[in-house]
């Protein structure tokens, strides 16, 4: 097998070769320097950027999601390949520590040198609801290489053709760039994926998808004789509070953020805004109810999301103290693309049966929740899922501190008076929450992403020679570094 023929396998019989070329090309690639490592990046970025017309031809053939939204995909997914070549060249993502030795310390404290190192080769899922930037040469697998993993995807059967496409492009261009073999290879399929979860040589899982398909992954993950970390992002309801004083201010206004927010890419967004606490007793339903009426229907990403749609719709509706703001649930064919729709209740109904109401409905549907009283509201948020994000909309100089703090406690990313749908890569980014939203602590995008597949490693009384040279005394790298407990910046 050649070793375009090892990384673009799609045969389960084929994983042994693949991940023992993954575990040998881990030793190159965690030797490699920051500026080896960003250089590879740095290529699969501009090979991205060379091959776009192409791939989004592909893509919109598989995803229908348009040539706008997916040439702006594929920007940030280069633009993020990039970012990680400026987290690892600065630094500070080694979070380098110093303690010398003092010996007349009580106990004496020996020499003390912590760096994180590369997990080793890594499973990355790929998502269906965004084709570039959450798949082949996605978050996972950028912020993996990043930091001296080796990747091994598996792509989704939502866009095959493209997933094997980018595979070549980012094959070609880690091989032209000095990469090692076996630091990429692409798998389809479910029995792969199960395997390759399972397979001793993987360290570290990054998984973005549904709730029960990401479960019973994870649950494989932990079940292991040598469980491994499972990052998954699986479900996400994104609650927004609108306070009375900002729904008179600019209640229309909000109401056509929040239509042009639900309805953005279907419905599909995992930063959807699925649940939106509003005063009871306002004419926000139909100032929304007209925002959403003219707004197109659209393409499903896949025959299974298509046909879930109408049932969550239905499950929705059929729940006691439910109303249909807009919209119409029988939409049992879908060959137009999915309509929006926006239902109504209570937090009363909501205390009632959090179950049934609290469950994410993918599609461009949303469901307004009337509170009577900043109690009701404050418990009807604590029966909210962890989510990506909590919003806030509210007036200057109200006190919103309280809720703050509340949706601080179930969202990874408060947001003030925007929408979650868009989500920055930058240094700050945290696109995690408390589960379901995410099965773990950190960020799958920005620069901190990265930590999911280091690990410390502290070294006592070693000699020079050994260490890693951001922990020599010298500090030839010039990272910023804690040396006996003082930030130094380089």
């Amino acid at each position: 097998m050649t070793a375009k023929e090892t990384a673009l396998s799609t045969a389960t019989l084929d994983l042994t070769s693949i991940t023992a070329a993954a575990t040998a090309a881990a030793k190159v690639t965690a030797a490699a320097s920051d500026a080896e490592r960003a250089a590879w990046l740095t290529a699969v970025a501009d090979a991205l950027d060379a091959n776009v017309t192409e791939l989004v031809a592909i893509a919109d053939s598989e995803t229908s999601l348009g040539t706008v939204r997916l040439t702006g995909e594929v920007a940030r997914t280069s633009g993020q390949l990039r970012l990680f070549a400026e987290v690892i060249t600065e630094g500070s993502y080694l979070e380098a520590i110093i303690d010398h030795a003092d010996p007349a310390a009580t106990p004496p404290k020996p020499d003390l040198r912590r760096i994180l190192r590369p997990i080793g080769p890594v499973a990355v899922f790929s998502a269906s609801n965004f084709p570039f930037a959450f798949s082949v040469a996605g978050g996972d697998t950028a912020s993996a290489l990043a930091v001296g993993c080796p990747v091994i995807v598996k792509a989704h059967s939502g866009h095959l053709r493209l997933s094997e496409r980018t595979a070549e492009i980012v094959f070609e261009a880690l091989s032209k760039a000095g990469a090692p073999e076996g630091i990429f290879a692409l798998v389809s399929g479910r029995e792969a994926g199960t395997a390759l979860v399972q397979d001793p040589a993987i360290k570290a899982v990054g998984f973005t998808g549904s709730i029960p398909g990401g479960r019973a992954l994870f649950d494989l993950a932990a079940s292991r004789p040598e469980p491994i970390p499972f990052y998954g992002e699986l479900g996400s309801l994104n609650p927004v509070v609108i306070t009375a004083e900002a729904l008179a201010e600019r209640g229309q206004q909000l109401a056509a953020g929040l239509a042009g927010s639900f309805t953005m890419g279907a419905g599909q967004f995992c930063t959807k805004p699925g649940l939106v606490f509003v005063p009871a007793g306002t004419d926000f339903a139909a100032h929304l109810a007209e925002a959403s009426k003219d707004k197109p229907t659209a393409a499903m990403l896949t025959e299974r999301i298509a046909e879930a749609y109408p049932d969550g719709l239905r499950n929705v509706a059929d729940q006691p103290g439910v109303a249909v703001v807009s919209g119409t649930v029988q939409q049992d064919s879908l060959s137009d693309g999915a309509a929006p729709v926006v239902f109504s209740t209570s937090a009363a109904n909501v205390l009632e049966r959090p179950e049934e109401l609290l469950e994410e409905c993918f599609g461009p549907t949303t469901l307004l929740i009337e509170y009577s009283s900043q109690e009701e509201l404050s418990a009807a948020l604590a029966k909210v899922p962890g989510s990506l994000t909590g919003t806030v909309h509210a007036q200057p100089g109200e006190d919103v501190s309280t809720l703050v703090e509340q949706l601080s406690g179930l969202a990874g990313r408060v947001l003030f008076d925007g929408w979650p749908t868009g989500v920055a890569v930058n240094w700050a980014q945290q696109h995690g929450g408390p589960y379901p939203a995410t099965t773990s602590l950190f960020t799958s995008v920005g620069a901190t992403a990265v930590r999911r597949f280091q690990r410390p490693v502290a070294y006592q009384d070693a000699p020079e020679s050994v260490l890693h040279p951001a922990l020599r005394d010298a500090n030839p790298l010039g990272i910023p570094r804690r040396v006996d407990g003082i930030l130094t910046l380089g």
